[in-house]
């Protein structure tokens, strides 16, 4: 039998008005959408200090009873753990799939996002610095920002993105949509009719993409370029977050332009 799941359990983030990131609100949705997806209810709590909170040093993370635990792969397990899979119905070869699809959009989606928010020069001046230091007084805010930028581009050149262009890394995100989107094809879920956590991790990056006011639409227009997913993206919009008496990251930050329903 599954362990009752506590009635105060919570999701850490940052800031949702003036300080979360594209990257870091993509990731808390997918947490989000997972855990709404297993019927285990969580309280979403911003923290200024949410990413230095974290046992890893990355959000979101949740704390459940005296257990504290960050980023969706670790969740997955610990929430297994408690009695509670949403890919129990695959066999393993679609087990393997869905994994190999969940390490493409964190190799892509994820890292294209890293990649804009720290490495294309206007979005880190206009976009990334004010936001990310916004809780902290000068200079901190400012040293706080170069850290990080730092260590995200060093990321980069030891994956091989820091040579590549913006347009390259756009390109690289319409190659990933592409694949999404024909395994996706009809059906309302990768996996046919039951969500897994790829659709929960997919939907994170798409919906905060598409939602998301940054310098251009560039990125936004190559997940628009694929009506089956935008149409997925709104189906579990709709589902499992309109009308949820909860703070969530899908319903309104300053960073959202719009619902994907109108």
């Amino acid at each position: 039998a599954a362990e009752p799941w506590p009635e105060n359990a919570a999701l850490y983030q940052q800031l949702k008005e003036e300080q979360i990131l594209l990257s870091d609100n993509a990731s808390s949705l997918a947490v989000q959408a997972f855990l709404q997806m297993c019927n285990l209810p969580i309280r979403v709590i911003c923290r200024a200090n949410a990413e230095y909170m974290s046992p890893s040093g990355k959000v979101p993370f949740i704390h459940v009873g005296n257990q504290v635990v960050s980023e969706l792969g670790p969740i997955v397990q610990f929430v297994k753990a408690k009695g509670h899979s949403l890919s129990d119905g695959l066999d393993e070869v679609q087990k393997a799939e869905m994994k190999a699809y969940m390490e493409l959009v964190n190799n892509m989606l994820l890292t294209a996002e890293l990649y804009l928010q720290w490495c294309d020069d206007v979005t880190v001046e206009e976009i990334t610095h004010p936001r990310y230091g916004s809780p902290y007084p000068w200079p901190l805010n400012r040293i706080l920002s170069y850290q990080k930028q730092w260590e995200v581009r060093r990321k980069m050149k030891a994956i091989g993105w820091a040579g590549k262009t913006l347009e390259q890394v756009l390109e690289d995100v319409d190659q990933c949509c592409h694949a999404l989107s024909q395994r996706l094809g009809t059906q309302p879920y990768f996996f046919n009719k039951q969500p897994t956590e790829l659709d929960a991790l997919v939907f994170g990056h798409l919906f905060t993409i598409l939602t998301t006011q940054l310098i251009t639409d560039e990125l936004s227009e190559k997940v628009k370029n694929y009506s089956n997913l935008t149409a997925f993206c709104r189906r579990i919009e709709q589902q499992y977050f309109e009308g949820h008496e909860r703070d969530s990251s899908a319903t309104a930050a300053r960073s959202s332009k719009r619902s994907l329903l109108r």
